[in-house]
């Protein structure tokens, strides 16, 4: 069976899907059509409903759950990594409401964060998440929220924090953030999706196994070359969530929908959302 699966050429997604892309894990007899995308278009690919697997933003999803159910395996969601917000200047969060703010897609978690937190600040301008920094750095914007490598690298334009969206979230809730899911399509029988799941996660092994080949294999696409910022970037994004988000990453999806719902940002989901949540039944 050819099943497409898409997914971003960030550290963290090359690393968990290397073994895949690369034939280097046994994929079950499934054959897998690789694409890459920058977060918001996978985001808007699944809209589409098109792709049969693919990483998106845990936002994005809520708008497309009637057609895809999300993994255990091969998401990001943890504790201390999630968006930040920055500018040339110090300013206190609760003044940024009337500034112009670069967001890295209007699906992305990061900007459902900010419309959790400052649901007033609504003058943003989308940017390609490796802009955002010489945007503000540039005076394009007075505010940027920047993700993936850019959060290893902003001090090197010259920009400060003004806040960590994602502490904020673990102060607010105890749970971890949700960032990013892996969901693959509704009309993909269970069987086969449990089988995806298991190879996801035999993926990763195979990465944390081999980590100079896996290297070689990120760099190709990393917008950062630097061992360190790969190394960095894998540290914070590739944790235990990733293998199994388990039940304490479900109730952080699950919450964070609630609370996104109550605010107006996202629709709720209607039905099961998740692949299964008995981890016994072989994923």
């Amino acid at each position: 069976m050819k099943l497409t699966l898409g997914f971003s050429p960030c550290p963290n997604d090359t690393f968990i899907f290397h073994g895949i892309a690369n034939r280097k894990v046994d994929t079950e007899g499934l054959d897998f059509e690789i694409f890459m995308a920058d977060v918001e278009d996978l985001n808007r690919t699944a809209f589409e409903g098109k792709a049969s697997v693919l990483k998106l933003s845990f936002h994005a999803y809520a708008h497309v759950s009637a057609d895809y159910l999300i993994l255990d395996s091969g998401g990001a969601i943890g504790r201390g990594n999630g968006p930040l917000l920055v500018s040339k200047r110090e300013i206190k969060l609760e003044d940024i409401d009337n500034l112009l703010i670069a967001i890295p897609g209007i699906y992305t978690t990061a900007n459902l964060l900010l419309s959790i937190f400052r649901p007033m600040a609504i003058n943003r301008k989308v940017y390609l998440f490796s802009d955002i920094p010489d945007a503000v750095s540039d005076g394009e914007a007075e505010a940027g929220i920047i993700i993936h490598e850019t959060r290893f690298t902003y001090r090197a334009k010259g920009l400060i924090q003004i806040a960590d969206l994602g502490l904020l979230w673990e102060g607010m809730t105890g749970l971890p953030v949700p960032l990013g899911a892996i969901a693959i399509h509704r009309g993909i029988p269970e069987n086969v999706a449990v089988s995806v799941n298991r190879i996801i996660r035999r993926s990763i092994e195979y990465a944390k196994n081999n980590i100079s080949e896996t290297y070689e294999y990120i760099k190709q696409y990393s917008q950062e070359t630097s061992d360190d910022v790969i190394r960095k970037h894998i540290a914070l994004y590739v944790n235990n969530y990733t293998e199994g988000m388990g039940q304490e990453g479900r109730e952080a999806v699950k919450d964070m929908f609630r609370r996104a719902a109550d605010a107006g940002v996202i629709p709720v989901p209607g039905q099961e959302i998740f692949l299964s949540p008995d981890i016994k039944k072989g994923l």
